[in-house]
């Protein structure tokens, strides 16, 4: 009887999220925000007030990389610097109303590649694949202990479900 740990899913992984972000990518070029930049600016979006190291944390990126992006972000406008009240030395990072109208757009065109790439696929279908993939998630997390990246709090806790209602995988 085949085994599960037979079957070699890393390079299809790899290949679908590196497909998605090249789609995503060339229709997200004319808002002029890098990858690093969206994904930070989203998540500074449904979480407001991080400091930099908290964001390079949920980012999974260093905290000087961070910088460079903020600094970028909010030389743009999306992105500004407020001090921490609890700490003079910090700073706490809040996105502008500016931020907001690409982060709708953005979200559009993820939507949008959503839908176009689960053609085909209903929603039980995708429904399984997302069970089995967070259950893939989970037993690698517990492999070296690590905690999920990202708990969302307060407004954040109004993100997507990993499953939207049309039964679409998350933005990137």
């Amino acid at each position: 009887m085949p085994k599960t740990e037979d079957i070699s899913f890393g390079y299809l992984l790899n290949d679908i999220t590196l497909l998605f972000r090249k789609h995503f990518d060339r229709r997200a070029v004319k808002f002029g925000l890098t990858r690093a930049q969206w994904r930070a600016t989203k998540m500074l979006h449904h979480r407001e007030g991080l400091r930099q190291t908290e964001l390079a944390e949920f980012l999974e990126m260093e905290p000087i990389a961070v910088g460079r992006v903020i600094d970028r972000l909010q030389a743009a406008g999306f992105v500004e610097r407020r001090p921490d009240p609890k700490d003079r030395r910090a700073w706490r990072l809040y996105t502008t109303a500016q931020a907001s109208e690409v982060i709708d757009d953005m979200e559009r065109i993820a939507r949008d590649l959503r839908r176009e790439c689960t053609v085909g696929i209903s929603y039980e279908e995708m429904a399984q694949a997302m069970n089995v993939l967070t259950r893939l998630k989970e037993n690698l997390q517990a492999l070296d202990g690590a905690e999920t990246p990202f708990e969302p709090e307060g407004d954040a806790a109004a993100m997507p479900s990993p499953l939207s209602e049309e039964g679409q995988a998350p933005s990137p």
